[in-house]
């Protein structure tokens, strides 16, 4: 039972990443992409349909972290106290930044919130990859399962950690530039005009960096934490995962060449899928491992909560999950094709 809540909660997360991330990359991209106020609208037409439903993932996964493994939700949220609190502002100003820009006339006030909601998607998908590699690397859990980081110590991975290192700056930058192609392939499928030639340029000019940070955090990640192969070398059908991560970019950059647009756009959502399934796979039993001692490392078997609650949680789960895609597959077909300005709103 303990497994099949990890693959739920891994796959909430994932959900999270795909869906919020292109709106978060169509942010990273706003005010490069965007020229004139028509484009710049036009790109809030793009994600004004989809952008908070899709949040809501996140407070759904973190619902679910809670129910299934609340010790793992107890010790990650004391510990990542001051960065999860700039995760909560930085929502917070992107929201704000979204909304009150389509109410404001005066062209310094509609700029600033522009610049507002530009920085805090930038901000935000650096810190949800820093996030992922404090987990991969893993943090100084004491006996009691519990720890604390400071946001930084002095940037070397060890024991004595801070939230930021220069391992999970690389995969900050490495989810801001994933989640930035992201987005302006999401942008491409939505435009037409100047502003799909921009985005689809920001793809393509991105692609090799791409490849190649996938590559170094690959290698790097290795080379930290060695233990990251073990489930690979147990079971050798994991090895099927980095394939998939790699034909994902290749018929990303083919599909770009070839202005098959939604091929491109769902081959990024299939990376950035394969790539965190690949370090769901190589984690497996642990959900947060410990930099001081491997014994105090949290696993799925010391984090869960009673099996009958766990049991009863699937059911409920499962119905839930059946109205949620009810929803989104509605609002995903409604808002469908490409944007057309008309109207108010966003």
């Amino acid at each position: 039972m303990e497994t099949i809540w990890f693959a739920i909660v891994a796959f909430m997360i994932a959900a999270y990443v795909v869906l919020d991330g292109f709106d978060l990359g169509a942010g990273v991209i706003y005010l490069g992409a965007a020229r004139t106020p028509v484009e710049r609208k036009t790109i809030m037409r793009a994600i004004g349909p989809v952008w908070d439903g899709n949040e809501v993932w996140l407070l759904a996964a973190g619902g679910t972290l809670y129910f299934a493994f609340p010790l793992l939700y107890a010790s990650s949220f004391s510990g990542f106290y001051l960065p999860l609190m700039m995760v909560l502002w930085l929502l917070m100003l992107r929201g704000i930044g979204i909304e009150l820009r389509a109410h404001m006339e005066n062209p310094v006030w509609r700029g600033f919130f522009d610049f507002v909601f530009c920085l805090s998607s930038a901000l935000l998908c650096i810190f949800f990859g820093a996030a992922l590699g404090n987990v991969v690397r893993g943090v100084p859990l004491g006996p009691d399962g519990y720890f604390f980081e400071p946001l930084w110590t002095n940037f070397r991975v060890g024991v004595d950690n801070g939230i930021l290192d220069w391992y999970t700056v690389l995969t900050g930058v490495i989810a801001l530039v994933t989640l930035t192609i992201h987005g302006a392939l999401y942008i491409v499928t939505k435009t037409e005009g100047d502003l799909n030639r921009r985005a689809r340029k920001i793809a393509l000019t991105l692609w090799p960096f791409q490849v190649l940070l996938t590559f170094v955090g690959l290698v790097e990640t290795i080379l930290i934490r060695p233990a990251v192969l073990e489930n690979y070398k147990q079971h050798v059908i994991g090895f099927a995962i980095p394939a998939v991560v790699y034909t994902a970019l290749a018929v990303m950059i083919r599909a770009i060449r070839k202005r098959r647009e939604k091929m491109a756009f769902v081959a990024s959502g299939c990376y950035i899928v394969g790539m965190l399934v690949g370090a769901a796979f190589a984690l497996y039993p642990v959900v947060l491992p410990a930099s001081t001692d491997p014994a105090h490392s949290l696993t799925i078997h010391n984090t869960a909560a009673g099996h009958h609650g766990l049991g009863v949680g699937i059911a409920w789960w499962i119905i839930g999950m059946t109205l949620a895609f009810g929803y989104f597959f509605f609002v995903y077909r409604m808002f469908r094709g490409k944007v057309r300005l008309g109207g108010e709103g966003y």
